[in-house]
């Protein structure tokens, strides 16, 4: 089971060329096993209000045709990884990637990302 960085998720609907051939290679392996936490939602709809990411239709439009065209597993935000995201090393300020690699320590998931901080966890098993 694989969980989608936001860059990933974005990177995978709208730009494959940017994602590695390792996360290429993971993505098409794995069809039936990518997920994507509802924290990515937030923060897509967070970095599009600020001006940061583009995209073609609204995040919610954005996000819903991601989720059906690839068939994207949706991962809610629970109270336990909420706060086994504060109990983290202290290596990652950004809380949204502290909630992903939560998400991966209590449901076993690999993650796919190029950010070079969250392979700097422990017992992660990172694609990129």
């Amino acid at each position: 089971m694989i969980l989608l960085d936001t860059h990933t998720l974005v990177w995978l609907a709208s730009d494959t060329g940017q994602l590695s051939p390792a996360a290429k290679d993971a993505l098409l392996a794995h069809p039936a096993s990518l997920h994507v936490s509802v924290v990515s939602a937030w923060e897509i709809s967070i970095l599009v209000k600020r001006g940061r990411l583009i995209l073609p239709f609204p995040p919610e439009e954005y996000l819903t045709r991601a989720m059906a065209q690839h068939r994207l597993i949706e991962l809610p935000l629970t109270r336990r990884v909420a706060q086994a995201s504060v109990l983290l090393p202290d290596l990652h300020n950004d809380p949204f990637d502290r909630i992903l690699i939560a998400e991966c320590h209590e449901r076993s998931l690999s993650i796919i990302t190029r950010d070079a901080m969250i392979p700097r966890y422990p017992g992660l098993q990172v694609i990129w």
